[in-house]
């Protein structure tokens, strides 16, 4: 759901530099004035933008596309005084959460046998073009009930630990036993609510309390069988795909644009619009093996049912190994400037 458009106000006589900020969102500091700011590679972060501020379609949004545009292949100099002139900073609603993902690459098989139990399914052909609600308004059918239904249709075969995580991450690549490789795609939803289960492996003490995503998955492989089913039915919501060739392109995001590692991010399409641009102010000092901090400029290109609320962002990471164990570490206190494009308003 897109917020509604931004108006330009009019200054009597002159023209009027002001911020395209949201109504009732208070100013930020200045750009220059970012946490971080000075160590950020604003290179890169304009070459990013470029690319992911295709997905605007607000009429200013779109403007200050077509600026960046026009710079071409900016050095430093020349992107960061893009950024400082051509956007004011609205201040974070309140201190919120920052995630990551990846998109991850697992064996595969075409037919089930040995560890490879578990059915990549199809979007099936009752589920409606908005998920989750079947006819007459019913809720779809849960995880549970998927997984008792025949898969005689199925995609491929993969372990159960793994296609869940595929499933929570959302999309990932598929190494068969015969070399070839595809690219599961996001199809679709049963509609339920998404549910965290490594924070109930932790409150049932079968974690510990700084385990990452990694300890999740070993957990769930350790204990395969109905012990990790059971954990896993716990979260109801389940994710359908639908196959392609492995183009080794990072996967599409909900703006229809590849994703950018380290520059995309997944938000509450309820709070914010696809394209927009954001600061992120991130923080766990202390965390293991973590980093400390994240700082940067990043695109909204995506989103996600565990992404709630306008203080919450999902750093897309890449589709490496390296981004698998790195993204299962971020859990940071986060604070999400926007930047709101600075228009000139006619008299």
């Amino acid at each position: 759901m897109r917020r509604p458009t931004r108006r330009a106000a009019a200054a009597a006589g002159a023209l009027l530099l002001f911020s395209c900020a949201t109504p009732g969102a208070a100013p930020g500091p200045s750009v220059s004035g970012l946490p971080g700011w000075r160590t950020e590679d604003h290179a890169a972060a304009l070459a990013a933008f470029e690319t992911g501020c295709a997905a605007a379609i607000d009429a200013q949004d779109v403007r200050i596309c077509a600026k960046a545009r026009a710079l071409g292949r900016a050095g430093e100099v020349a992107a960061r005084r893009f950024f400082e002139t051509s956007f004011r900073v609205e201040a974070p609603p309140a201190r919120g959460l920052l995630t990551a993902y990846f998109a991850p690459v697992y064996e595969a098989r075409r037919s089930p046998g040995a560890d490879f139990t578990a059915p990549l399914r199809g979007r099936p052909a009752d589920l409606p073009a908005a998920d989750g609600k079947a006819g007459g308004g019913a809720p779809y059918a849960d995880r549970a009930a998927i997984e008792a239904r025949a898969a005689g249709d199925a995609l491929a075969w993969m372990r159960p630990e793994e296609l869940f995580m595929l499933q929570v991450q959302g999309s990932g690549a598929l190494i068969f036993g015969d070399g070839g490789r595809m690219k599961a795609r996001f199809d679709g939803t049963n509609g339920a609510p998404y549910l965290a289960i490594g924070g109930v492996l932790r409150q049932r003490g079968l974690i510990g309390a700084a385990a990452v995503a990694q300890d999740i998955t070993s957990w769930l492989a350790t204990h395969r069988g109905p012990p990790a089913d059971d954990i896993m039915r716990l979260d109801r919501r389940y994710v359908f795909f639908r196959l392609e060739p492995d183009d080794g392109v990072d996967p599409v995001g909900a703006a229809g644009i590849p994703l950018i590692p380290g520059r995309a991010i997944a938000v509450d399409l309820a709070a914010h619009s696809l394209g927009e641009l954001f600061w992120i102010d991130a923080s766990r000092p202390g965390a293991a093996a973590a980093l400390p901090t994240y700082r940067r400029l990043a695109v909204a290109l995506d989103t996600g049912g565990a992404i709630k609320g306008a203080a919450r962002a999902d750093l897309y990471l890449g589709r490496s190994a390296a981004a698998g164990l790195e993204a299962g570490r971020v859990r940071h206190g986060l604070y999400l400037y926007r930047l709101a494009p600075a228009v000139v308003a006619s008299p």
